[in-house]
């Protein structure tokens, strides 16, 4: 089938999806007189009449024609607003767990209050997701109004909620929230010591708002809930030192395009005599190896004013897709440090990973999902491969009349910027609101610059002016204005014309420079042309960009110096247009492998992750535990016996001082049992009499505390001993994931070999916990204090700002000195308070 073929089968698919769901709409629209002539009250009741027939066996899809017909109306008495046909036919879409592509202006808000209100019939639960705090508490205040006129809970989840904030809301019927709130709480619940400390229930169906921003562009970094770690950080300034006093190309190469740097092997050389080693990758140097590959990477290839700024003291990351700040998001693997290192400021101790899932297989976890945005179609083979989510164009309302012109091309990025501010100077004299693209912070001050120097009034938008967002777009469709903004992605704000703009053309877009992905240039034509207001987009584009420069045509630029073109005329050339496609989809399928990557090996962590926090929550939820410990117990003896009697089945054989001395210290203290007994017994009568003596030893111990309390230490001891050893695993698995790539020089495949070890490490660690627990619990002694409800504790994310990791005690202070209650026999200080 050919391009124009498949393009076509393609576009009648979606001309056929329509034209189901235009059936329903028209049995919607012939429900709206009846329902119009309810009363308040009774349609308020339709609510009550919905769940009971549900209870009766009908399904959600038999209730959808009449509960979509109720939420219009109440929308109407509510907000004065009444779903358009189309936003009855994305409704639709979002309930059968599809993405629905709408236009910027069409109303998705709106949309949203359709399936959400008829899956939280089912009393499940339903999530709305959004970007940020403030369209979460926004959508929750007003399109929440519409829930709770009909009788529905509503809930909101963003940062700075207590726990009983966080509870109540998770327990309404529909909860707006963030992606990374959602996230964070669910790694919360599986980190809490008791079941009342869990806040979500079970993940039943999220509609995730601007669903390309959550579900692509943050799926490259995963949601990370770290400790503080106890590690100098003298180390970086040291590193920081050395790293500017190296030579480009003769000490390091850097490749822009992968993002990646490296050293000569006579910058190794230099790095080597500068820093006192006699060998960079010797294994003695690992950590320091590592450092100088951070502070590479962070001198060479991050930005100030670009990637991150410098505020208060503090290196704070620029959201390469919004422009937005990310506060209390750090870099991982001591990169941040690295650049905090680079820029003079203080140096942040590094963390110890404590909880991380990916965006990609937390959101696959529910057991529906759907998605809105004004941006999907290009991306549709990624959410079809990950998510399994397929995507439909919705019509707009009114037909959409912006004029999209073509792109100009200019030899330098002097010669284009100079254009530019031309082409505003021009439009803002006859009054049209212009609305300029940049894709840095730097860009769009060069370029402030330039528009002051000709008497040009504007705003300029980006990270630095971050507070003024709301303000600064509501204004940017008025006569005259002219606004600079980094990125606009994913505002989550319609741009209304000012009176007598529309007879002017509407608001003017234009972009500065090619993203490298088409869905974010869409994203920022997408600001004019709304609801079928007048419009018009442009970019301008020079050879020198990024995106030319590094994935562009080489020989471009030697074909411009041969005609002799100078910076002052635009270049309109169909192989130029089509190089600049080409470059884009080059970038997008380099960032989908980058994702896909994370993911691959997010999976092998993932089906780990299952594992622990399903019998993590089975130990939580109150299950009797004595069989499983019993059963814990006869492994660690029987992995004793076979480990000590390898190399002979005959105990008298044996190394029986060793053998003996082990079982005093693992699962059986104060046995009093002699060599001599065991050389009188087989290898299986050994086990036997052992096993024995534990379970007396252990029967012993519960009536001493009796049945209740024995239950709630066998508890308490499993969820330490189960969190202590994941912590760890997490940290072991970094480090093996970090080294893994090297596999691929010795012609074996990382991935697999990052499967077949991460699963030998799993196994370890399971048999280290039995073995633990087993250990503490034949010595444990309680101390009985009264248990306080539990608040979550306050833990470190890399998405929010949240405190560094600190204690969380319930009942009496426990001394330095004092014994470890955790049974240990050590001092607190030397064992749990280690760490503390």
């Amino acid at each position: 089938m050919s391009v124009m073929g498949l393009l076509s089968s393609l576009l009648d698919d979606n001309a056929r999806e329509i034209k189901r769901y235009q059936k329903k709409v028209q049995v919607i629209n012939s429900l709206e007189p009846s329902i119009h002539a309810l009363s308040d009250e009774e349609l308020r009741d339709k609510t009550v009449e919905f769940r009971g027939r549900l209870d009766r066996g009908e399904s959600l899809d038999d209730l959808l024609p009449e509960a979509f017909a109720v939420v219009r109306e109440a929308a109407q008495r509510v907000l004065g607003q009444r779903h358009y046909d189309v936003q009855l036919i994305g409704g639709m879409v979002l309930h059968d767990g599809r993405i629905a592509e709408m236009k910027t202006g069409e109303g998705k808000t709106l949309v949203a209050t359709l399936p959400s209100y008829l899956n939280a019939l089912a009393g499940d639960g339903v999530h709305v997701v959004t970007v940020n705090d403030y369209l979460a508490r926004r959508d929750s205040e007003w399109m929440g109004q519409i829930h709770r006129f009909l009788g529905l809970s509503v809930g909101l989840i963003v940062h700075g909620l207590d726990y009983d904030e966080r509870r109540e809301s998770y327990a309404a019927d529909i909860t707006y929230g963030t992606n990374n709130e959602f996230g964070f709480d669910y790694l919360r619940d599986n980190m809490v010591s008791r079941p009342e400390g869990l806040v979500q229930r079970t993940l039943n169906y999220a509609i995730v708002d601007e669903v390309d921003s959550i579900l692509i562009d943050e799926a490259r970094t995963p949601l990370i809930i770290s400790g503080e770690a106890d590690k100098p950080t003298e180390l970086y300034f040291r590193v920081a030192r050395v790293i500017p006093r190296l030579t480009p190309e003769t000490d390091y190469h850097v490749n822009e395009k992968d993002r990646v740097v490296t050293l000569t092997e006579h910058g190794v050389g230099r790095v080597e005599s500068m820093l006192g080693v006699e060998n960079l990758y010797d294994d003695l140097h690992t950590e320091l190896a590592h450092h100088v590959n951070q502070a590479l990477k962070a001198h060479t290839l991050f930005r100030r004013d670009r990637d991150y700024v410098v505020k208060d003291g503090e290196v704070i990351i620029v959201d390469e897709f919004t422009g937005r700040l990310m506060f209390g998001r750090r870099y991982s693997e001591g990169l941040h440090q690295a650049i905090e290192a680079k820029e003079g400021v203080k140096v942040e101790k590094e963390s110890q990973t404590l909880a991380t899932i990916t965006f990609q297989n937390y959101f696959r976890m529910y057991e529906k999902l759907a998605g809105m945005t004004g941006t999907a179609l290009t991306e549709e083979p990624e959410f079809k491969k990950i998510y399994k989510l397929d995507v439909v164009e919705i019509p707009t309302n009114r037909p959409m009349i912006r004029e999209d012109l073509p792109d100009v091309v200019y030899r330098t990025e002097d010669g284009k910027f100079k254009a530019v501010v031309e082409s505003i100077v021009e439009r803002h004299a006859k009054g049209q609101p212009v609305l300029v693209g940049t894709i840095s912070i730097e860009k769009s001050e060069r370029l402030s610059q330039m528009l002051e120097t000709r008497g040009v009034s504007h705003q300029v938008l980006n990270a630095k002016f971050h507070e003024k967002e709301a303000q600064i777009i509501a204004g940017a469709g008025q006569p005259g204005m002219v606004t600079i903004a980094t990125n606009m992605a994913g505002r989550g704000t319609d741009i209304v014309l000012g009176e007598g703009v529309p007879q002017l053309g509407g608001l003017h877009i234009i972009g500065t420079e090619r993203h490298e992905s088409r869905r974010i240039d869409n994203q920022l034509r997408g600001r004019a042309g709304r609801q079928g207001d007048p419009g018009s987009s442009q970019f301008f584009i020079s050879l020198e960009d990024d995106l030319m420069r590094l994935f562009g045509s080489e020989n471009i630029m030697g074909i411009m110096d041969k005609l002799g073109m100078d910076d002052t005329v635009p270049i309109a050339s169909k192989m130029i247009t089509r190089s600049i496609e080409t470059a884009q989809r080059r970038v997008e399928n380099r960032n989908f492998d980058i994702r896909k990557n994370v993911l691959e090996y997010d999976d092998v962590m993932n089906q780990q992750r299952e594992v622990i926090y399903a019998q993590r929550r089975k130990v939580l939820t109150g299950e009797n535990l004595k069989d499983s410990i019993m059963e814990m117990l006869e492994k660690v003896v029987a992995d004793t016996v076979n480990t000590f009697g390898s190399g002979s089945p005959y105990p008298e054989e044996w190394d029986l001082e060793s053998f003996l001395e082990y079982c005093d210290n693992s699962f059986l203290p104060d046995h009093g049992l002699s060599g001599e007994e065991l050389k009188q017994l087989t290898k299986e009568e050994v086990q036997e009499l052992l096993t024995d003596k534990a379970v007396e030893l252990y029967d012993r111990r519960e009536e001493e505390f009796g049945p209740d309390l024995m239950r709630e230490i066998e508890r308490a001891v499993m969820l330490q001993v189960v969190d202590s050893k994941w912590m760890d695993h997490l940290d072991a698995m970094d480090l093996l994931r970090e080294g893994i790539g090297l596999r691929a020089y010795g012609q074996r495949d990382p991935l697999v070999e990052y499967r077949h070890e991460g699963y030998d490490m799993f196994q370890g660690m399971i048999d280290s916990i039995q073995e633990d627990i087993i250990r503490y619990m034949v010595r444990v002694t309680p101390q009985v204090r009264e248990q306080a409800p539990e608040e979550p504790q306050n833990l470190s994310t890399n998405r929010d700002e949240a405190e560094p990791l600190k204690p969380v005690h319930t009942g009496e202070k426990i001394g330095r000195n004092d014994p470890c209650p955790c049974g240990s026999g050590k001092k607190y200080k030397n064992c749990c308070g280690a760490k503390k």
